[in-house]
């Protein structure tokens, strides 16, 4: 007993040693985030806007400022407005910031879960998605090995303009879909109607629809679950699993077939299943990663070179600036391809260009953190989902003067100029979860703006006709809102319509 008194002591000192330190690492978290006050119970449910969302973020951060919040029974949302809190929470952080909100629509009665969009960004076959689709499209020079093949397939877009000169989405979109099919599963469609194309074309857009926030209540009240079949939602999660399910066994059971008949095309598929020894729950994860390129990477380009197409029809001073220089490069008598890239900066400034004017995916796509955290002396408690506005990094007059103006200029060093802040830096995503397609994506881009303004002129269906109006869609990928255009040959290139021949 003659210790009691050093004992209680000792047991002061550490306890006031804990208080101290928690006081230390705590002392700001009375810092609220703001936001929209809401109401009792349903909190921010009103609040979260169903369209324009990136501009209504872009909106608060003049109220709240860099980082706000909106809660809806319970769940809790973060949006960044500030690049450097972008970077700082998801990139520096990655290890706790890279998960994925539980969309209990989109995994648990769709399937989506085992898609690389849904996996936890720690598990073992979160990585080794990655790491298939790092092999087949990672860097410069494996996307380099596609180069000829995306070549011919953008000449067949050409060609395929020059039957709907005033439908462009069709032959994009056929284009596109082929390149990342032959890249995944050494699939080349038969038809403009082909079955799989169709099936992947309705598998992404319902992907699109099942992780906006707030489409399905479901989502917010995970119960819901357990409704009979006969509810709507049910019966939607019914009919969007058979098309999720169609587009990936059947893709995966396309390559088998080939490789069995000794016809099997090199693809991220064919040369796994040729080249090593798989299980089959390494199997599985090839065909999931596989189905997850297309998923992911189709709708990025396809958007974006519909961007480019609405801008082309608004601005053509720079359609005209940007043919110039094709000509200049590659003359009369042919038509650009990879290996003039180097040649066009005006061009690949206009890629860029389009990119931060109209992001295709404005908000990214949602993060979510896995262990409670306190980041600027704000608490952010484990399960927050964390939304980045891209679109406002990108439209931040502070780094892009005149945001809302097309000008790939802004992207191009001139003495006493530097180009502006890269769009690429924040356009592909943070962390763990940025873009594995981000090289694919650019080098699509690309090759069909140089190729399209090559050979056409982008314009309005009438010289009277208004200018369209620069508008987009809502959800987690965007694109324009319908408009008119129309392309037409350029009376100096249309000697080259006959290399349509051969195609």
């Amino acid at each position: 007993m003659q210790n009691l008194p050093f004992t209680l002591d000792l047991l002061f000192a550490c306890v006031s040693l804990y208080l101290l330190k928690w006081y230390i690492s705590y002392r700001h978290v009375d810092r609220k985030i703001p936001g929209p006050a809401g109401l009792p119970v349903i909190g921010n449910l009103f609040d979260i806007p169903r369209e324009d969302e990136c501009r209504v973020f872009s909106g608060w951060a003049r109220t709240y400022g860099d980082i706000c919040t909106v809660k809806a029974l319970g769940k809790q949302i973060v949006i960044l407005n500030c690049p450097q809190l972008a970077h700082d929470m998801l990139m520096k952080k990655a290890s706790i910031y890279s998960d994925r909100p539980h969309f209990t629509m989109a995994s648990e009665l769709v399937g989506w879960e085992d898609a690389v969009v849904m996996l936890p960004a720690n598990s073992s076959r979160f990585k080794s998605y990655r790491k298939y689709m790092h092999q087949a499209i990672g860097s410069r020079n494996s996307v380099t090995m596609f180069n000829d093949m995306m070549d011919e397939e953008t000449m067949r877009c050409l060609r395929d303009l020059l039957v709907e000169p005033n439908n462009f989405e069709g032959p994009i979109r056929r284009a596109v879909g082929t390149i990342i099919l032959m890249i995944t599963h050494g699939y080349r469609p038969s038809s403009s109607d082909d079955e799989l194309v169709k099936t992947a074309d309705d598998a992404t857009d319902q992907l699109s629809h099942l992780l906006a926030p707030g489409n399905f209540l479901v989502d917010t009240l995970p119960f819901l679950k357990y409704t009979p079949s006969w509810v709507p939602f049910q019966k939607l999660a019914v009919e969007w699993k058979k098309t999720l399910y169609s587009l990936t066994d059947g893709s995966f059971a396309f390559v088998k077939e080939q490789i069995a008949s000794g016809t099997a095309r090199p693809s991220l598929v064919s040369n796994l299943l040729m080249h090593q020894e798989l299980s089959t729950e390494d199997e599985k994860n090839v065909k999931w990663a596989a189905s997850s390129l297309y998923s992911a990477g189709i709708d990025n380009p396809v958007n974006a070179l519909a961007t480019f197409f609405l801008a082309m029809t608004i601005y053509p001073d720079v359609q005209l600036r940007a043919q110039k220089e094709i000509d200049c490069v590659v003359g009369s008598n042919r038509i650009p391809d990879f290996s003039d890239r180097s040649q066009l900066p005006y061009v690949n400034a206009l890629v860029k260009e389009l990119i931060r004017w109209g992001p295709t995916a404005p908000l990214g796509a949602p993060h979510c953190v896995t262990q409670d955290d306190v980041h600027n002396g704000y608490f952010i408690p484990k399960g927050t989902t964390i939304i980045a506005n891209i679109w406002h990094f990108l439209h931040d007059p502070k780094v892009y003067p005149n945001p809302e103006i097309l000008d790939p200029t802004r992207h191009i060093s001139r003495p006493g100029s530097p180009a502006q802040k890269d769009p690429y830096d924040v356009c592909f995503g943070y962390g763990r979860r940025i873009c594995p397609g981000a090289q694919l994506a650019d080098s699509i881009m690309y090759i069909f703006v140089a190729k399209i303004l090559c050979m056409y002129n982008i314009k309005k269906p009438s010289a009277n006709a208004t200018d369209p109006r620069c508008e987009f869609t809502s959800g987690v990928l965007v694109k324009p809102k319908p408009f008119q255009t129309r392309v037409t040959l350029r009376y100096e290139k249309a000697h080259l319509a006959r290399l349509f021949d051969s195609l």
